[in-house]
């Protein structure tokens, strides 16, 4: 795999133009469907300066898993410490698949869908990006419990991995039949879930 240590802030720059373009191709065409020349086009890099990143369509695709697996699960939206912040989270990621039509983008939930079975180093970022998600919204369910909003009985490990399933399972659901209803109820039930903890 290609890593890029001291880079300039030009290279850095490039780099990502390349990593972006990568991950809005992914969220049109797919992985399989992801081709290195359309990705030089969109980036408007050379073929070389591509090279220069990455060996080869593998290590793009591992940098578009990093890429959206530090992204975390709410990239617009603070800490994930309250029950409004968790419904203000769920609608946003419902208004992002009405506004991409059911598309749903580039998602680490899309990206496991094709890439989990067969490679197995996929697999593995994927699931370190997963668990990374898992424990933001982990560190928000303690800090409402340390305020007394959740009980504590409540398992926040089982909270925070429903919260995640619903987001995952129902975007996949929702690219797939191009509604945001499964989304939608997913993300209700798992919200209703953790509000089934208030004192």
């Amino acid at each position: 795999m290609t890593t890029a240590p001291r880079l300039t802030a030009k290279g850095r720059a490039t780099r990502d133009r390349i990593v972006a373009a990568a991950t809005d191709l992914i969220a049109v065409r797919g992985v399989a469907g992801l081709s290195l020349d359309e990705v030089r086009r969109a980036a408007e890099v050379s073929g070389s300066q591509l090279y220069h990143y990455f060996d080869g369509k593998q290590a793009l695709i591992r940098a578009v898993i990093t890429r959206q697996a530090t992204a975390g699960p709410s990239p617009e939206i603070g800490a994930l410490d309250s029950q409004e912040a968790l419904r203000a989270w769920a609608d946003a990621a419902i208004e992002y698949q009405e506004r991409d039509r059911g598309v749903g983008g580039c998602t680490l939930g899309s990206l496991a869908g094709e890439l989990a079975v067969g490679d197995d180093e996929a697999r593995a970022e994927l699931s370190s990006g997963f668990l990374s998600w898992q424990g933001i919204l982990r560190e928000g369910l303690a800090a409402m419990c340390d305020r007394g909003d959740l009980r504590a009985d409540a398992d926040l490990d089982e909270l925070a991995l429903a919260l995640l399933a619903a987001l995952a399972g129902g975007n996949v659901l929702s690219r797939t039949m191009r509604t945001t209803d499964p989304l939608r109820a997913a993300l209700d039930a798992a919200l209703a879930r953790v509000a089934s903890f208030a004192p």
